[in-house]
């Protein structure tokens, strides 16, 4: 089977499967295998593939045709310019969540100097704004050990200094001066639609209660004394929400952009 024959096939499989993103997932599966980019296999769409590669491909095409996450099949993703690992115990870094890192940059220096990611799964902000920013001491909490271990591993690949905890949000964590809270927890309300892809990610990482702010709730209360910038992700309906949220501990809305908000203590 040609390239172009087999991009052709898959490309269809994964359409009648309702993978929104079927021919790219095809090229991105195909050029994992082969080690070449787009570019390369539609210039090449004659070569042929043989049928242990064919065998191979089949078995992450079933994954794909099952909603299974690309970055899950792959194990990595892409998150601001940058290659994660990423294991199905671990929620996959969303573009949306790169706004936080650009929100982040724009603050006042002295708000550069610690940077503390609540829930950091993967690690991917945590990692990123220690390769960022200068000087930066990096502290990164979550929860489950398992998502820790994939920090871990994010860290040694992009020789990151980062100082691991295994905690529930911010306790027992002594924070620096002038820290900035990076936050970007669960927020999906219980009843809320997700797709079938997102079904499959753990679900203690995307859904945060009824009303999806319950560990915004909890993460602002242990927030007490602290003085400094949070950034928060959540749904842009639920901003209005949030920002009473804040503004009861003590916390003024400063900025927003996309699904990111800016509060300033």
């Amino acid at each position: 089977m040609t390239v172009n024959d087999w991009l052709q096939q898959t490309t269809q499989q994964l359409d009648q499967a309702g993978i929104g993103t079927a021919r790219l997932d095809a090229l991105v599966l195909l050029g994992d295998l082969l080690n070449k980019n787009s570019a390369q296999l539609l210039a090449e769409p004659t070569d042929q593939l043989t049928n242990e590669q064919q065998k191979k491909l089949n078995v992450l095409v079933e994954r794909r045709s099952q909603h299974e996450p690309l970055a899950y099949i792959r194990q990595k993703c892409e998150f601001y310019g940058r290659e994660f690992m990423v294991t199905s115990a671990v929620l996959v870094p969303r573009p949306e969540s790169e706004t936080m890192i650009e929100l982040l940059l724009k603050l006042p220096a002295k708000y550069h100097k610690a940077v503390v990611d609540v829930g950091t799964g993967s690690g991917a902000l945590a990692i990123t704004a220690a390769c960022e920013l200068h000087e930066v001491q990096t502290i990164a909490t979550d929860i489950d050990p398992s998502c820790l271990k994939v920090a871990r591993q994010n860290c040694q690949k992009h020789q990151a200094t980062v100082d691991l905890k295994q905690t529930n949000l911010l306790e027992g964590v002594k924070l620096p001066a002038n820290a900035t809270i990076l936050a970007n927890l669960p927020y999906v309300p219980d009843d809320h639609t997700v797709n079938l892809a997102a079904l499959q990610e753990p679900h203690q990482a995307i859904f945060g209660g009824p009303d999806g702010l319950d560990l915004y709730r909890e993460l602002f209360t242990q927030l007490k004394g602290h003085n400094g910038y949070v950034l928060t992700e959540s749904l842009p309906f639920q901003h209005a929400t949030l920002a009473e949220i804040a503004q009861k501990h003590g916390y003024k809305l400063q900025d927003s952009a996309d699904f990111i908000q800016v509060f300033l203590a």
